[in-house]
């Protein structure tokens, strides 16, 4: 079985951390970091990955983590990428999900069970079900 790999798009460095130890207690993942929308391009290209999370406002220049997804999702190579927005605000939520995203987590949740049922919705093992 192959881990799973998630890009962490935008996050302090003690927000990263926080979510990636809260990623590898839960699941067999590996955990790449972006800051910005040319590194997230590039890292892109040279892995495939299965989960985007974005930060809504990215640490390195406080702009907005929506603008990446819009990228993201109006790109052929990476439009069906799954992509999570990390705010607690519902109403920016909204606003991902209408850009093509699925519905992320704030990070006052990021332990919470809803958050890793979304979560695992995305990360789960594809060989989970067979039966072994």
């Amino acid at each position: 079985m192959s881990k799973k790999t998630v890009l962490d798009v935008g996050n302090c460095g003690p927000d990263h951390s926080a979510l990636s130890g809260m990623l590898r207690k839960h699941f067999d993942v590996v955990i790449l970091k972006a800051d910005q929308l040319s590194d997230t391009l590039a890292l892109l290209q040279q892995q495939p990955v299965d989960l985007i999370l974005i930060n809504r406002k990215l640490d390195i220049d406080y702009s907005d983590g929506i603008e990446i997804l819009h990228v993201l999702k109006k790109s052929e190579a990476y439009g069906d990428i799954p992509v999570m927005l990390i705010t607690n605000y519902a109403e920016h939520q909204q606003q991902a999900i209408a850009a093509g995203a699925i519905l992320g987590f704030g990070k006052l949740e990021i332990n919470a069970p809803e958050t890793l049922k979304r979560l695992e919705s995305v990360l789960r093992p594809v060989d989970a079900t067979s039966g072994a």
